[in-house]
């Protein structure tokens, strides 16, 4: 069974950083794509980052440069290093993982089928 569990996540001010972590299971971590998204409340879900099989990472424009996803294959972790928080990165986070994609990840939250239960980042100026 795919589980995912998130941490890390808290309070910051603005302009200060904050790194969430996403611990997988129950599935070969290497083949599957990783990913975090967001959502505030009263808005829809947003990409924020993701990470291919290979490796490689993509991000919103609205982080990049700010944000870094990494992986941690020895803990079957992916993170996500948050800096020069704007009180706009507020919201709950959330992992998500799917496999099946050799290239390219989605960005697309509705192509994902394992999601975490989310952690909450809060930003205040």
């Amino acid at each position: 069974q795919v589980q995912l569990t998130e941490s890390g996540g808290g309070s910051a001010q603005s302009g200060g950083s904050l790194r969430l972590s996403c611990e997988a299971s129950g599935y070969t971590y290497s083949t599957f794509c990783m990913a975090w998204f967001r959502q505030a409340p009263g808005k829809e879900r947003e990409k924020v980052a993701f990470m291919d099989v290979d490796g490689n990472a993509t991000y919103a424009d609205s982080v990049k440069g700010r944000f870094t996803i990494a992986e941690d294959s020895a803990k079957k972790a992916v993170t996500l290093q948050m800096d020069n928080l704007k009180s706009e990165d507020a919201a709950m986070y959330y992992c998500a993982a799917e496999g099946g994609y050799s290239g390219r990840c989605p960005m697309v939250g509705d192509e994902y089928n394992f999601w975490g239960q989310g952690t909450q980042v809060t930003v205040s100026s």
